[in-house]
């Protein structure tokens, strides 16, 4: 047998290494793989030298080849190719189909191994498939049926498949009897039909799921509250199969938050809405359409702290409770609200008005009805209200000036002598406002010296001699103008400020009249005191302050009080005035015969003269000497001659009643006749 002719075997495993890198994946590096496939090559080298042959070396270099990862045929012919190439002989072909069929027997084992191990996965992944399939049934299962949740599960068309007990019990029914029924017929029938539209369109596929509070019908009818999270499930194609529940019982929580929401907007006393209710409804009715009107009685109780402070909170309760329910029955309807804004006050809503005549006309009805009397407690109690009516249209103001308005009307219904309604009047509200703007101004008017005098001549009626003058307070308002007593005397009083302005006035008098006793032209001067002045304590201590301070003679001042203030002092205040007089200053009862003069108490006080009213002295004309105005200027006359006292007529505007005042007696007179009060100035000519 010829030997093999090799051209070198370094140069077959380099060649060969080349061949297999070329047809197959190389894990290893190429060094590694040379060198596994010198040893190959070796084996190959000696099996085709070895005598006897075995081809059973030769095929271990093909399963050697399986073994090594190249399976590709490209690999098998690539080495074959490369075996005929390098090597000779009569055995080549032999070696050849022994590497071959090595190759061959150990790729169909390994494929067997491999094929055998997918098989054996295969089982043991389907085994494990079928047990989790069975554990997850029997988990669903157990969860469906204990769940403490209801689960329902129907059909796109809202045919009930599957219901667990928790659903059966919810519904009072028992789990077996809902199958096949609709969902609908479960439904609240006081819901709203939009509500279905969510399950329309998850049976449509338009949505995979949706939460909502809906109610449903229990087997007796009574509402079930719930909580609904409902899921869609499709098949293979995405085409929706089951509508899959999951339903929570809230009635309880709901009834709760009912009962919360109910105390929370209701009065706990009469049971009536409360503010916050009726502040929610008065917004909502501001909310409304073109056209709507809205109107407002806003109401509380005449003397109702006097029912209180005598008869208790026990009973002042009950009555509110019985005024509560006699409005409740009187007013309810779906477009009205009454509601209790707290205290004795109420207030009626009417959400849809025709004008202000529905409103005077419910106003009349409810004085009625409270007025009936009322027995609380043992006690027969009879009570009047008074009212605030505002009407107008949802788009002429806001809620909170709405209702601004109706608290201002109130004001106004009480002072104009309770038991009555007022209607809102712009033009009353703007003085009210302006009154208040005064006030709040007044302090600062002082300070920043916007307040004057002028002055008034009192002339004799016997011979046209000026006698004095009365100090008459302005107020030059940056914003109104020039504003007389009448707008702020009031106010003064009021807020207390009478007593600074009072006494600025005072001594801006004194001075005045300083400067014309120094060119010895002495008219006294006369000086407004508000009851409030004379009531102070330091009145005396000022008013000689004052005096000593300017340096006038105490008889050139005249202070003039009211009849109704006069005739009220007692103790301390009528001391005051004797102290004063005692001074050497000249008291004068201001407007006299307006008011309820007591006669006998009248000759102790210590007066030097009577101002008779201008309304009297209006009266007098020319050939009415026996007019009632005339025979009352009389009386008053002969009354304070008769007590000593000097007369000054008031108001005297025309030469008749000037002549018919000085054939009555009249001592002397002002008014527009002689001289309208002015600046200093304007008395000059007097004094001269």
């Amino acid at each position: 047998m010829a030997g093999p002719k090799v051209s070198g075997r370094d140069a077959f495993s380099a060649a060969w290494t080349d061949v297999l890198a070329a047809t197959g994946y190389v894990a290893s590096g190429h060094d590694d793989l040379r060198a596994e496939l010198d040893g190959l090559a070796a084996m190959l080298t000696s099996v085709l030298a070895d005598d006897p042959f075995d081809p059973a070396r030769a095929e271990r270099v093909g399963a050697a080849l399986v073994d090594l990862r190249f399976l590709a045929a490209e690999s098998l012919a690539g080495t074959i190719e490369l075996i005929g190439n390098r090597f000779s002989g009569d055995r080549v072909p032999r070696v050849q189909a022994a590497v071959t069929a090595g190759f061959v027997r150990a790729a169909q084992s390994r494929i067997f191994s491999e094929q055998e191990a997918l098989r054996r996965s295969a089982l043991e992944a389907r085994d494990g498939a079928e047990s989790a399939r069975r554990s997850s049934e029997a988990r669903f299962r157990a969860m469906f049926t204990s769940a403490a949740v209801g689960i329902g599960i129907t059909d796109t068309r809202g045919r009930l498949l599957e219901v667990n007990s928790a659903m059966g019990s919810m519904l009072d029914y028992q789990p077996e009897q809902l199958l096949g029924l609709d969902l609908v017929d479960f439904l609240h029938p006081d819901d709203p039909p939009d509500l279905r539209s969510f399950f329309n369109e998850m049976a449509a596929g338009e949505r995979d799921h949706y939460r909502i509070e809906r109610r449903f019908r229990k087997r007796d009818g009574s509402p079930l509250w719930t909580n609904v999270t409902v899921s869609l499930v499709r098949d293979d194609d995405g085409t929706p199969q089951y509508l899959v529940g999951m339903v929570e019982d809230n009635t309880e929580r709901h009834v709760l938050s009912e009962q919360l929401r109910y105390q929370a907007n209701h009065d706990h006393l009469t049971g009536l809405g409360n503010r916050a209710l009726f502040t929610e409804r008065l917004h909502a009715a501001f909310g409304g359409s073109v056209g709507q009107r809205v109107g407002l009685c806003y109401l509380d109780l005449d003397g109702f702290k006097a029912i209180n402070d005598t008869l208790g909170h026990v009973v002042g309760d009950q009555l509110l409770v019985e005024v509560g329910r006699r409005l409740d029955q009187l007013v309810s309807a779906p477009s009205r609200l009454v509601a209790r804004m707290g205290g004795d006050e109420f207030v009626v809503l009417v959400e849809h008005t025709e004008g202000m005549a529905e409103l005077v006309d419910l106003a009349e009805r409810i004085l009625a009805e409270i007025a009936a009397p009322v027995r609380v407690g043992g006690h027969r109690l009879t009570v009047s209200a008074s009212i605030g009516l505002v009407e107008r249209s949802v788009f002429a103001a806001s809620p909170a000036e709405t209702m601004r308005d109706a608290d201002v009307t109130l004001h106004w219904a009480k002072v104009d002598g309770k038991n009555r309604w007022a209607s809102y009047d712009p033009e009353r509200n703007a003085r009210e406002i302006a009154r208040i703007t005064l006030s709040h101004a007044m302090p600062a008017a002082l300070e920043h010296e916007e307040f004057y005098v002028d002055y008034q001549p009192i002339v004799s009626l016997s011979d046209g001699a000026l006698l004095g003058v009365e100090a008459l307070v302005r107020w030059a308002h940056p914003e109104f103008g020039r504003l007389g007593p009448d707008r702020f005397i009031g106010l003064a009083e009021e807020t207390g400020l009478i007593v600074p302005l009072g006494l600025w006035v005072l001594e801006t008098a004194c001075r005045q009249a300083m400067k014309w006793h120094d060119a010895d032209r002495a008219p006294f001067v006369s000086v407004n005191l508000a009851a409030r002045q004379v009531a102070e304590p330091g009145l005396v201590a000022d008013v000689s302050a004052i005096i000593e301070r300017v340096g006038i003679p105490p008889s050139s001042l005249q202070l003039e009080l009211t009849e109704s203030a006069i005739m009220g002092t007692t103790g301390e205040p009528l001391s005051a005035l004797r102290r004063l007089v005692d001074m050497g200053v000249r008291i004068a009862i201001d407007d006299f015969g307006t008011g309820y003069s007591n006669l006998a108490y009248l000759r102790h006080l210590p007066v030097h003269a009577l101002k008779v009213a201008g309304s009297f002295v209006a009266g007098l004309r020319a050939g009415a000497a026996e007019s009632v105005d005339a025979r009352i200027v009389t009386a008053l006359v002969s009354l304070a001659h008769t007590l000593r006292l000097d007369v000054i007529a008031e108001g005297v505007e025309t030469g008749e009643q000037a002549e018919l005042l000085t054939r009555i007696g009249a001592d002397s007179a002002q008014g527009w006749l002689y001289a309208k009060p002015g600046p200093p100035e304007d008395v000059e000519p007097w004094l001269r």
